[in-house]
């Protein structure tokens, strides 16, 4: 029996009834973030499970597109023209979450943000004030080092240990504060307290001062965290008890939100 061309196998539906052919150019180009921004295409083969030639081909047309560029070494990397998509992506998803984040600052009287794990760091999103006359601020589009926020440890503490120690390797461990947790050692027994109480802590970490509370968005399609800050005399133990509960509702919601397909087209 004659097997299929390559072509007619790229261009059928898929079971989940998409293109095929998009389905793995997107999958690769996933795969490409995950290892980090460039890889070889053994790599991707091996890692995906599609022969070379399907792979060559598709890559062929992404870097034709602007989405890959090869490099000097003949190893594929992540293009500039994704560039633009991300950023308008993020403001996308910072507006799709300002209506749980509002609701946030409403249960909690704190100032609620929204951040996602955008290689090494952690860049905010999305951002709604508290009412409070003395409040938190973090400018949406900062960048800062996830050792030393809660959102970066809830978003971390779903990782395992060796890609965080390697992150770690990577990123350094300044103090932002003389609170900050400066060790692997240390982090990584923080990230097991965050995975046993299912939140995380920045007690004085990032800014002397500042508490805040972070919990992941379950589901969310890319890494992402929600968290509230506001002055430690407000964010209390006590306080705590009553927000976490809030903020893992919330959580939910936005992951609702976020995972909701529109009309089928």
């Amino acid at each position: 029996m004659p097997t299929s061309s390559a072509s007619t196998t790229d261009s059928a539906k898929s079971a989940s009834g998409g293109v095929q052919s998009l389905e793995r150019a997107f999958d690769l180009l996933e795969r490409m973030a995950d290892a980090g921004g460039e890889v070889g295409l053994s790599e991707l083969s091996v890692s995906s499970g599609l022969p070379l030639p399907t792979i060559h081909r598709l890559m062929r047309t992404l870097v034709v597109c602007g989405y890959v560029r090869q490099q000097p070494n003949r190893r594929y990397a992540l293009g500039p023209r994704l560039i633009r998509l991300g950023e308008s992506a993020a403001r996308l998803l910072g507006t799709w979450a300002r209506p749980c984040l509002a609701r946030l600052v409403e249960e909690t009287g704190e100032t609620a943000n929204m951040a996602l794990l955008d290689g090494d760091e952690i860049v905010y999103v999305a951002q709604v004030p508290s009412k409070h006359s003395m409040r938190m601020f973090t400018e949406v589009g900062r960048r800062v080092l996830p050792h030393s926020t809660g959102v970066g440890k809830a978003l971390l503490a779903g990782f395992p240990d060796d890609e965080v120690r390697a992150l770690l390797a990577r990123t350094g461990m300044p103090a932002a504060t003389d609170r900050t947790i400066t060790t692997p050692d240390g982090f990584l027994a923080a990230l097991a307290d965050v995975r046993q109480a299912g939140y995380a802590v920045d007690d004085n970490e990032q800014e002397i001062g500042v508490r805040c509370l972070a919990v992941p968005v379950p589901d969310s399609p890319t890494p992402a965290a929600i968290s509230i800050s506001g002055p430690a005399g407000r964010v209390t133990e006590s306080a705590t008890e009553k927000i976490v509960p809030v903020l893992r509702q919330v959580a939910v919601e936005l992951s609702q939100a976020l995972t909701t397909s529109g009309p089928a087209v």
